[in-house]
């Protein structure tokens, strides 16, 4: 049975530690053709923000970057506690705290940036509204999230149907979830190619319950090539 991974349960196991977390990145070491770090950057850096707010921003990696070559202030949130503390090592200012419930006034930022967190929100709907809440007068969200043939040859392999297909924001229905929120809804796709040996196909098969077949696959005759399909949304307010 699939897990769903907006259950609070599911995002407090996968993220107490950064363990899955990183199993997961070390997918794309070998990755050939666009870089959705890079297109979320650029979408960020084109309105040259003052403050900007970062949900469930992982290790913590794009709030560092936004804030040392565009001099931002940066304030990151998560719902883990390992994330924050891993975030605050780097120097970031990190809160622990839930985006359905922002501590923020209205009209505090100008760019809120979702990188592939989105679909693990309960209320995506409630969701939304905070971060187009604390958004000032045409202020910008960048949300980041996977198509459903992302990954497709790893889902191949463990003989299931991906479960990007119940994902409540992915590249095929988040742009009508945003238009509910946002007055303009733009999107940028992201595609290409990860190589992955053995070890790697076994780490994250390990690090996400639907794809625990994957501890045991091989031997490869040769690394197994997975595609990449990614979005950036970027939706702006009035």
């Amino acid at each position: 049975m699939t897990q769903r991974i907006d259950e609070a349960g599911f995002v407090r196991a996968q993220y107490e530690s950064e363990d899955n977390l990183r199993a997961r990145k070390a997918a794309y070491v070998n990755a050939e053709g666009d870089d959705p770090r890079e297109f979320a950057f650029e979408a960020v850096a084109e309105v040259a923000p003052q403050r900007v707010l970062e949900v469930g921003g992982g290790e913590g990696e794009l709030a560092k970057r936004i804030r040392g070559e565009l001099g931002a202030e940066v304030i990151a949130m998560d719902q883990s506690e390992r994330m924050v503390e891993i975030q605050r090592s780097k120097g970031i200012d990190a809160r622990v705290g839930d985006v359905q419930t922002l501590p923020f006034a209205d009209g505090e930022f100008d760019v809120v940036l979702a990188a592939w967190m989105l679909y693990h929100v309960p209320d995506l709907d409630r969701g939304l509204a905070e971060i187009a809440r604390v958004l000032k007068p045409s202020g910008r969200l960048v949300a980041v999230t996977n198509a459903i043939d992302h990954l497709q040859e790893l889902w191949d392999l463990a003989g299931r149907v991906t479960a990007l297909q119940k994902f409540t924001f992915r590249s095929e229905n988040g742009e009508e979830s945003l238009r509910r929120h946002f007055a303009s809804v733009t999107r940028r796709e992201a595609h290409g190619w990860a190589t992955m040996d053995e070890e790697a196909v076994r780490r994250f098969g390990a690090s996400w319950a639907d794809l625990a077949s994957l501890v045991t696959a091989g031997p490869f005759a040769e690394p197994l090539r997975v595609r990449r399909h990614s979005t950036i949304f970027v939706a702006e307010t009035a």
